[in-house]
């Protein structure tokens, strides 16, 4: 596996190393070693699978507030998707610039999300999936979003949106609760060495 920082501290793309032969090929998607290794939790307590019937599908922005904040590892395992994180750290230099990343089943490149990132994704094609390793569990009433057409993120999603959840579209914009935010997201934490 090959691990690359983004702009965004702490959130990394993660490429296979596909070893081929005439049946196909065989790839690690996952090691505790060596995320470990690169300094990053690899604590699995819950395993998610998103399918998207159609393109155009958002799912996002989503997180979970502290203390149940997650880290998640996505991978595309049918179709394609832009993934697209943003830095909810109030103390980060990058607190709410995003990064777009292409996952797709063909390019078998995988995405390691920090806990106080908010996460969504738009289908690029029809029948999509997604696989989440997700290091904390899905705590109702810590959850959190905003939109994402939010002007203060200034995100340009590369499709059109064209199937997009209630929920998703009721989250309120970063200029109504972004004191709130920066509020229940400045926990203590450990500087990165």
């Amino acid at each position: 596996m090959i691990f690359s920082e983004t702009i965004l501290a702490g959130a990394y793309t993660v490429e296979i190393d596909r070893h081929q032969d005439n049946r196909g090929y065989f790839a690690r998607v996952f090691c505790a070693d060596t995320f470990l290794a690169h300094g990053l939790k690899p604590v699995v307590a819950q395993a998610s699978i998103s399918y998207n019937a159609k393109r155009g599908t958002l799912r996002g922005l989503h997180f979970q507030y502290p203390p149940a904040t997650e880290n998640k590892y996505v991978r595309c395992t049918k179709g394609a998707v832009a993934d697209v994180i943003v830095d909810l750290r109030p103390e980060s230099a990058t607190y709410l610039r995003h990064v777009i990343v292409n996952l797709s089943a063909d390019n078998g490149r995988g995405l390691y999300i920090p806990e106080r990132f908010a996460h969504g994704f738009i289908t690029l094609t029809d029948d999509t999936e997604l696989i989440y390793l997700i290091s904390n569990y899905y705590t109702p009433g810590a959850e959190g979003g905003l939109p994402h057409d939010d002007p203060s993120l200034g995100i340009s999603w590369p499709a059109e949106v064209r199937v997009l959840s209630d929920r998703d579209r009721a989250w309120k914009p970063h200029s109504n609760i972004g004191d709130e935010l920066k509020a229940r997201m400045n926990i203590a934490v450990p500087k990165r060495s």
